[in-house]
């Protein structure tokens, strides 16, 4: 079991683990169904909110993590909320493509992915320490000779998960700039599906070298520096635009301004603040699409890369 670091660390990991082949083994699935404590016990029944979230921890840090976002839209909305918890960004987008969440937090490669298969819609973005942006990381252990991604070739290699951005997607693009690619550069390759198991994996000397969210980096050294003194950040890429918050393309369209609505209202609400607070991030707000085109390009690239015979 992995060492719990906090609920602040988890919340970092859970909105930013920032993110390309979706084929990969399944993980075991988990829903909270119960209703927020906000809803309304004596009126109507009302359907409620499906919320999706990649469950990259534990299953009760995410509650944990987000119960007060969870609560604060049941109360805004007068409806019960369902956190529904996955372990992989492309469990996530099936949700959203089947119509069986309603909002879902994914990264910025999960949701290029959804919206060129089904059109996935942004909705806001999480604004982190003034920014909408981070970068990938290329870290390696402290002790290691290497200066540059160059320098891994035939070393064991750790991306996180098969959709993320950061930890996937952005490494293979280096690779590509120096036609390579994983299989053929690295000695081997895995997958730990969240970056703060690639930042141990480093660490521990179980992998070589990997690629990480800069956001999570960043906090998880603050948080315990005994990671800054077992691993060393050789490289970065980016800026990319950071992991946003999702809907279907035809979600109700009145639910979806109002989801809009409370969610950038937030950071001027007491009680919004505070489960801002508790996610680490400033506020939300509304994002172009084009913060998203590096993604986007580097992904379509990538992908003919791979379908070229």
């Amino acid at each position: 079991m992995r060492q719990a670091v906090g609920t602040a660390l988890t919340a970092v990991l859970l909105f930013l683990a920032a993110c390309a082949a979706p084929a990969y083994p399944r993980v075991s699935l988990v829903e909270t169904g119960a209703p927020s404590s906000a809803s309304n016990p004596d009126g109507p029944r009302k359907l409620p909110l499906r919320v999706a979230i990649a469950a990259v921890i534990s299953p009760q840090a995410t509650l944990d993590a987000y119960g007060p976002l969870l609560d604060y839209l049941a109360a805004r909305l007068d409806r019960p909320v369902q956190l529904m918890q996955r372990g992989t960004y492309a469990e996530i987008n099936e949700l959203i493509r089947s119509g069986r969440a309603d909002l879902a937090f994914v990264c910025g490669g999960a949701y290029v992915e959804g919206q060129r298969e089904f059109g996935m819609e942004l909705l806001v973005a999480p604004e982190v320490r003034g920014e909408t942006a981070y970068f990938s990381y290329l870290i390696v252990p402290r002790d290691s000779t290497a200066r540059s991604l160059a320098d891994l070739r035939g070393r064991s290699f750790a991306f996180s998960d098969p959709l993320s951005n950061s930890g996937h997607l952005a490494p293979q693009w280096l690779l590509h700039q120096m036609g390579e690619t994983p299989d053929a550069f690295f000695s081997s390759t895995f997958f730990t599906y969240s970056h703060d198991n690639s930042i141990r994996a480093v660490a521990d000397h179980l992998a070589d070298g990997a690629a990480v969210d800069s956001l999570v980096y960043d906090y998880t050294i603050a948080r315990d520096p005994t990671f800054s003194r077992r691993t060393r950040v050789i490289g970065k890429s980016g800026p990319f635009g950071i992991p946003p918050v999702v809907v279907h393309p035809d979600l109700d369209p009145a639910l979806k301004e109002q989801l809009r609505a409370v969610l950038l209202g937030m950071a001027d609400d007491p009680t919004g603040h505070a489960a801002l607070d508790r996610l680490m991030i400033d506020r939300f707000v509304t994002v172009d699409e084009s913060a998203y085109d590096s993604i986007r390009e580097m992904a379509a690239i990538i992908r003919n890369w791979h379908e070229t015979p």
